[in-house]
């Protein structure tokens, strides 16, 4: 109006445009009463305090639209996607297949997905400690040869032939 207020109230005018988005056949999202310094996670359900959210300025009440363990869940999941091509329920279907133990120690439960770095293929799931002495090897099978001869007690120690040449042993 020429005033610069609606001919409604902010009530009605909600609920008149509720009605024609029902009549199109458009999805509703109903209406949550919630406690002063709360806010309902559409993804979960709840109602939590103001302190299970992350903040965003650009937001109209200056709260991300999900709360921190949502977000976190959804991070992981886009993770997996973009890195590895997974969804949860593969990964969950290669752990199933492993017994739900690490494949190279079979002590602790794997949680991370291993894959070759010139490759990119998924190669299993293993424990942190695994997982991250195959990548501080560097992926390399010699590497890991020589460390497995040297824990067997077989020193692996190049011998000298002349004035900076050195023999590998074989």
């Amino acid at each position: 109006m020429r005033d610069g207020l609606q001919a409604y109230c902010r009530e009605c005018a909600a609920a008149y445009h509720q009605e024609r988005r029902l009549a199109r056949g458009k999805n509703v999202r109903p209406r949550v009463k919630v406690p002063e310094g709360h806010k309902f996670c559409r993804t979960c359900g709840e109602i939590t305090p103001h302190s299970e959210w992350d903040r965003n300025r650009r937001a109209s009440d200056g709260f991300a639209s999900l709360c921190k363990p949502c977000k976190a869940a959804a991070g992981r999941a886009g993770h997996l996607k973009r890195q590895y091509g997974l969804t949860e329920a593969q990964r969950d279907e290669m752990i199933a297949a492993q017994k739900g133990l690490c494949v190279i120690c079979p002590k602790a439960s794997p949680v991370h997905v291993d894959h070759c770095h010139e490759t990119g293929r998924v190669r299993g799931v293993l424990c942190f400690n695994c997982n991250s002495a195959i990548g501080k090897l560097g992926d390399d099978p010699d590497a890991l040869r020589r460390a497995i001869s040297y824990l067997e007690g077989n020193p692996w120690k190049p011998t000298l032939v002349a004035p900076g040449v050195y023999r590998l042993p074989s």
